[in-house]
């Protein structure tokens, strides 16, 4: 199937200017100023957007697509992700991953949920572990688990400064780390180990340790949640400057306190000098939003959602962050981290990704893979259960 978008505002992310997007299949076939002339035999579908921005879709890098939660018991497990939970948030491609519960689920069913997500349409991978040391693995060990399973990409989220994970030592740390790199360089994934970071007192001293004491190169080291408080953020400020990619998580509101929101974090970083192209943002998706008191008692709770995503962007814009520079901490920063070739851009060769804007930067059309997943802000494909 063609399709063309016509007299687009294109993002790629960086601006192109006013455009058309031709797409065949589930590939960006052309990019230009010039429409071009498509024979009434072709029976293309032509779409005029009106000068709308349409910008790669978004990419969100850490979502429970099993589900999370668990911690109050097995009724407070989160159920696993539909399909238009991402779509409709101009998610385009995810990765999963576990966290607390890497018991009950692991990375058989990670594997296989990534796999029924792309069935769908959606673009899925993930990490092999979960928040605990021994790994929670499907071939005996992570290196395995990245070189021999296409959707597994690196480790994560692995738990580090929390009361939830096995506490770690830096010798483990280190040969997880090694797993996981030497694993990427055998198959060109991404190789890296996503750190879930906690509000313990020690924070990324653990990370710290290892990129001053290995020759990892420290790209491999992968922090999330760097703005869930501010004495973490201020470190993972100083983290980034060795090298590493930070990642923010977009919160919802009534759990940003005592962080600060993913936008704010970026604006920060990005003022203090920080690389932004360095810096992305993840929803958290599917997973529980815990907080616990000194005790480690439950003391309040939600669940994360990719739409926090778009809500971040039109944050981002808000503030004045022009719609380019706030689309690639969700877009090609992912995409770099991750070494997803054909993701994160608008670009002849590039999968058919895309998220057609409204005037206030809300999501209008979205297409994954060449085809549409939501019309005027309405979802026309859902999951296979989404139906019944």
């Amino acid at each position: 199937m063609l399709r063309l978008i016509k007299n687009a505002h294109l993002y790629s992310p960086a601006p192109f200017g006013l455009g058309h997007i031709l797409t065949a299949g589930e590939r960006i076939i052309y990019v230009g100023s010039v429409a071009p002339e498509l024979p009434d035999q072709l029976q293309a579908e032509v779409i005029d957007v009106d000068g709308a921005a349409v910008v790669p879709g978004l990419i969100d890098g850490h979502a429970h697509i099993t589900g999370g939660g668990g911690e109050t018991g097995p009724a407070s497990r989160v159920p696993p992700m539909v399909l238009s939970s991402f779509t409709r948030a101009g998610v385009t491609s995810v990765i999963g991953v576990l966290g607390t519960d890497d018991l009950t689920r692991n990375t058989q069913t990670l594997v296989q949920q990534a796999y029924g997500l792309r069935a769908e349409g959606l673009s899925a991978w993930c990490h092999t572990g979960g928040y605990h040391v021994p790994l929670t693995t499907l071939t005996g060990s992570a290196r395995g688990d990245i070189v021999f399973l296409d959707p597994v990409i690196g480790v994560g989220e692995l738990a580090i400064s929390d009361h939830r994970s096995s506490q770690p030592t830096l010798d483990e740390f280190l040969r997880i780390a090694s797993e996981a790199h030497v694993a990427g360089l055998m198959t060109g994934k991404a190789g890296i180990v996503h750190c879930h970071m906690g509000d313990g007192e020690r924070g990324l001293s653990m990370l710290e340790k290892a990129i001053a004491t290995c020759e990892i190169p420290a790209r491999v080291f992968n922090p999330t949640h760097v703005n869930r408080n501010k004495p973490l953020f201020e470190q993972a400020v100083a983290l980034a400057r060795h090298g590493c990619y930070i990642d923010a998580t977009a919160f919802p509101c009534e759990h940003i306190e005592p962080g600060i929101s993913a936008s704010e974090a970026y604006i920060q970083f990005r003022d203090l000098g920080g690389n932004a192209d360095r810096f992305t943002i993840s929803s958290d998706g599917g997973g529980c939003l815990p907080a616990f008191d000194r005790d480690g008692n439950l003391t309040r709770f939600g669940v994360g959602l990719s739409d926090t995503l778009p809500e971040t962007l039109r944050d981002l814009t808000d503030r004045g962050v022009s719609l380019s520079e706030a689309l690639a901490p969700l877009t090609s920063n992912v995409a770099d981290l991750l070494k997803l070739p054909r993701k994160g851009r608008l670009k002849v060769g590039m999968d058919a990704d895309l998220v057609v804007l409204d005037e206030y930067t809300a999501v209008r059309h979205v297409m994954a893979r060449g085809e549409w997943h939501v019309r005027d802000g309405q979802i026309v494909q859902r999951g296979m259960y989404e139906q019944v």
